[in-house]
């Protein structure tokens, strides 16, 4: 059995969707408000867990605070499939908590209370050894402290464990981080934020990506929108740059369609496709997910695939 690993946060997110996202100063009425489950370290691990195969295990190391959200969130993990071993309950700490506007073209603004994600440790990351000894990848990204993050990415490296970032939230990274990272995964604006160049074609990624490669990174996977994903690889290996073409569906909601891509991602590679093959795979599973409403709820089964 492999072993999918996903340190990461967890957040209750409250979504309000309006015809178009209020300008500064503006106040509109909400059109609907629901409650969903969300999180960029508990989408992904969601949308591995039900895009894997049999031989897959997932397993997610998160902080949840003791409230009822925490309670709601292991239930519906637990029925997705993904193990919770490594999930601490933060005594005193609310869960986190995520204000989403959503637009009726998809596009959304989104801010986000840390809550018990700011309270994931290294020393948290460290008691779960066990799991990156076992683990085949680990895929994590930004919500939770930076020494959480380098720790995690120092131990899987330690265990032999192919290391994904997803540096989301954009943000400026330490080279030391960097170097750990096998396959960083950034949309336009985190590979901007990385690099400081603007990012809005091939072009441009192509740029970005070099520029990331010089860390050791030996794989760039920009995500450009509709556009598709611009994979560049410079490994020992293999050298190569293409475009992967996005699937054209009308997008409702855009939430979470970063994170289906890098759980199913992480998926495809395991199973043993090639990096091609595993970004297409990617590039379906956001695709169906743009096309629902919700973050978790809006993931899709391998089957519907």
């Amino acid at each position: 059995m492999n072993t999918l690993l996903i340190v990461g946060s967890a957040n209750a997110d409250h979504v309000l969707a309006f015809s178009t996202l209020p300008k500064p100063g503006e106040t509109l009425m909400s059109q609907q408000y629901r409650l969903e489950l969300g999180g960029k370290g508990a989408n992904q691990a969601v949308a591995a867990a039900r895009l894997k195969t049999p031989k897959q295990q997932v397993e997610f190391i998160c902080a949840l605070g003791d409230d009822g959200n925490a309670r709601l969130m292991r239930d519906a993990w637990q029925s997705d499939g993904v193990i919770l071993s490594g999930c601490y309950d933060i005594a005193g700490q609310d869960t986190g908590t995520a204000m989403i506007f959503v637009s009726e073209k998809g596009e959304n603004s989104i801010g986000v209370v840390a809550g018990a994600n700011a309270c994931l440790t290294p020393a948290h990351i460290v008691q779960q050894q066990r799991l990156f000894d076992l683990a085949s990848y680990l895929l994590i990204q930004l919500e939770t402290p930076i020494d959480t993050v380098a720790t995690a990415l120092r131990l899987a490296k330690q265990h032999d464990c192919t290391t994904i970032l997803n540096p989301a939230p954009a943000a400026a990274l330490p080279s030391e981080l960097l170097s750990l990272v096998d396959i960083i995964t950034p949309n336009e604006t985190e590979a901007q934020a990385l690099t400081g160049i603007t990012v809005t074609d091939t072009h441009s990624a192509a740029l970005a990506a070099n520029k990331l490669h010089q860390y050791g990174i030996g794989t760039v996977i920009t995500t450009l929108g509709s556009q598709g994903a611009y994979v560049s690889v410079q490994t020992d290996s293999e050298r190569y740059n293409q475009l992967i073409a996005a699937f054209p569906v009308t997008a409702i909601d855009t939430v979470a369609a970063g994170d289906t891509f890098n759980g199913a991602l992480m998926v495809a590679l395991d199973e043993g496709l090639s990096m091609i093959e595993a970004v297409s795979f990617a590039n379906q599973a956001s695709a169906i997910a743009v096309t629902r409403h919700g973050a978790q709820r809006g993931i899709p089964y391998r089957a519907e695939l």
